[in-house]
């Protein structure tokens, strides 16, 4: 069976999302012991020692980025370090509800800027898969009722700057290496982590946050990979609202790391946000056997 751009983009984009979904929830396990940003470093460390053994490994001798795509590399960047701060610094005032009810938000940002700045397909079916998907997030996530404060105006900015960030992806030329913009980013988030440390104490690593922090880099070097080839194919309507499958990983995570059975509004949510992802893989699926 061929698979079009869009099923390609739909593949990634859940492998994306386990990817880093994995990642946070050893990030979470190895924090319970060490300072968050001893964490970012040392991961970074491991990341990015991994991301260039593999571009060695795959023949990338040289560090080059064609001069019409240099900004566009530099300006992703800096959203995605942006992006970074902004949300664990959110995290750390927020419920877990609240900022990850902020974040669901991305499919709809994503969706309309390609839309607005890059002419993206968005037709009233794709759109109806992510309103319908966005309401089985909430029924997931049932955000507090604490109310919204300064630092949920934080977490919504990291969704703009994750929006920029994928549409800077977005208008990468097929020039620029994948992995090559996932090492430079992995050596970014090893810097910032380096540079927040500074000045702080520094606690010993227990055999428990070295075995996460050394997952927790492996799963976010598949995160990294995945989120920049995922905006390189497919439209970008089609492939937002698989955003929604790390929602079904936390889940799963839950259950079987933490014992934690979901109530019933959670367990129709995520039925809910299955049954889009189902949808338009029907629909794309459709597309594609009439068109072969």
């Amino acid at each position: 069976m061929t698979l079009s751009p869009n099923l390609q983009g739909a593949l990634f984009m859940m492998g994306s999302m386990a990817g880093y979904t994995f990642n946070d929830a050893l990030v979470k396990v190895a924090a319970a012991d060490l300072p968050l940003f001893q964490v970012v470093l040392l991961r970074g460390i491991l990341t990015t020692l991994m991301m260039f053994a593999l571009a060695w490994a795959m023949g990338m001798r040289r560090v080059w980025i064609p001069r019409g795509d240099f900004w566009p590399v530099v300006w992703r960047t800096a959203a995605e370090l942006a992006a970074m701060v902004a949300f664990l610094t959110a995290l750390l005032h927020l419920p877990l509800a609240n900022a990850t009810a902020v974040l669901a938000a991305l499919p709809l940002t994503v969706t309309l800027a390609g839309a607005v700045f890059l002419g993206e397909p968005v037709g009233w079916r794709r759109m109806a898969a992510i309103l319908i998907g966005f309401v089985g997030v909430m029924l997931i996530i049932q955000p507090g009722t604490d109310g919204f404060n300064a630092y949920s105006l934080l977490a919504f900015l990291s969704v703009i700057l994750i929006t920029i960030r994928d549409i800077y992806t977005r208008q990468f030329s097929n020039d620029v290496p994948s992995l090559l913009v996932a090492c430079i980013t992995a050596f970014a988030v090893t810097v910032v982590g380096a540079v927040a440390m500074i000045g702080r104490e520094w606690v010993d690593i227990t055999p428990q946050s070295s075995f996460a922090i050394a997952g927790a880099a492996i799963f976010i070097l598949a995160g990294y990979l995945f989120s920049i080839v995922v905006m390189r194919v497919g439209d970008i309507g089609f492939v937002a609202p698989f955003r929604y499958s790390s929602l079904i990983w936390a889940l799963i995570l839950g259950w079987f790391l933490l014992g934690e059975w979901p109530n019933v509004f959670t367990q129709i949510g995520a039925l809910i946000v299955a049954g889009t992802g189902v949808y338009t893989l029907y629909r794309e699926q459709m597309v594609v056997e009439k068109t072969a």
